[in-house]
């Protein structure tokens, strides 16, 4: 049996509500800033707890807007973790800042014990990456901001209603940013992203920069970028949205049988599943003995495993060799041994049963 990594045939299948949803839209021709927008803005931030949410054009641009909009620039040194999705770092980059990355914990998220030593006189910000549906231990990170006077955006693009402590991603710190990446928990036909904050002042400058930083049609008040979440998209968020409890509680569901079951197999092991953590698992990720092999076997038998990421960030070509004499040896041993299988909300039983015994197969015949 095969088990596929995509599940979007599946999720819109059979979705006859939201076509008809999409005609009426068309019809207004609101295709800019338009009202799904707003009203999938407002729904969002019900959802996530915060008092605003602007709809930007992809994850990156929500990172990258949130920094600028907190006034981090070109020279500012920005802490992050060190085995990101080159999103996060292509964001700190793109405004001229400077990422500074430090090793990471057994969540995948950065080791906020490591975050002190790493401030300087440089830097400005902190962007913890909320990594495969865990979280940042952030009342730390939010003590350490305090005291050095660094603003926080939280990459939260991977942990959309995750929980660290009772209180959800994309609440703690200056500003938030989460992705509707078609294989988001939260997703679109297409890439989007929104920021969220309690801030006013900060919401107003970050719906300007979203909108070429037009007061008006004929007024630009500041230079900004042309990065609004398309209102075509916003009418699939809407209609999504209110799965989104759901969908993460059946992610839960799926990777606890998968740990159940892997957790027999003594060359597989799961990763620490933190007590004050709701994780959400956008990407269900465990350690595995002879990992590529292993992905090899399961590939040959359709099981569509994954390897995120294989290359930590900081040994990129893309970064030249600032980072080379680094050290991150928590990052290094992850990406050597990680493996990614299916965990979505549209898995039954016996696909998660093939995984499993897929993955028992093959070391049964490689003892």
């Amino acid at each position: 049996m095969a088990v596929r990594y995509s599940y979007l045939s599946q999720q819109f299948e059979d979705c006859p509500e939201l076509w008809e949803e999409l005609k009426k839209f068309v019809k207004t021709g609101d295709f800019t800033l338009g009202k799904p927008l707003y009203e999938f803005e407002d729904n969002f931030s019900s959802l996530i707890g915060t008092r605003h949410a602007i709809g930007v054009n992809s994850g990156t641009d929500a990172i990258k807007i949130a920094l600028r909009a907190l006034g981090v620039g070109a020279g500012d040194e920005v802490i992050t973790a060190a085995n990101t999705f080159v999103a996060t770092v292509g964001a700190i980059a793109e405004i001229g800042a400077i990422p500074i990355f430090i090793d990471v914990d057994d969540t995948f998220c950065m080791n906020v014990d490591l975050i002190e030593q790493a401030i300087t006189p440089k830097t400005k910000a902190i962007v913890p990456v909320h990594f495969t549906g865990y979280m940042t231990k952030m009342d730390k990170v939010m003590e350490l901001a305090k005291k050095y006077s660094l603003v926080v955006v939280e990459d939260a693009c991977q942990s959309i209603l995750a929980e660290w402590k009772g209180k959800k991603a994309g609440t703690w710190g200056d500003a938030a940013a989460f992705s509707l990446h078609p294989l988001k928990n939260l997703n679109v036909w297409s890439d989007g992203g929104v920021v969220v904050t309690d801030n006013p002042e900060l919401d107003k400058k970050i719906r300007l920069l979203r909108n070429h930083g037009l007061i008006s049609r004929d007024h630009v008040e500041i230079l900004g970028y042309n990065s609004r979440l398309d209102t075509f998209q916003a009418v699939v968020a809407n209609w999504l949205l209110p799965q989104a409890i759901d969908i993460s509680q059946k992610r839960i569901s799926n990777a606890k049988k998968l740990d159940n079951e892997l957790s027999k197999i003594s060359q597989i092991k799961i990763p620490v599943r933190t007590k004050d953590m709701r994780i959400v698992y956008h990407l269900y990720i465990v350690f595995a003995e002879k990992r590529d092999e292993l992905l090899e076997f399961c590939l040959n038998r359709g099981i569509e495993a994954k390897i995120h990421y294989p290359i930590p960030m900081y040994k990129q070509k893309a970064l030249g060799n600032h980072y080379n004499s680094m050290k991150f040896p928590v990052t290094d041993h992850q990406a050597q041994r990680i493996i990614s299988f299916p965990c979505d909300q549209h898995l039954d039983n016996s696909q998660l049963d093939e995984i499993t015994n897929s993955v028992k197969d093959f070391y049964g015949s490689h003892k």
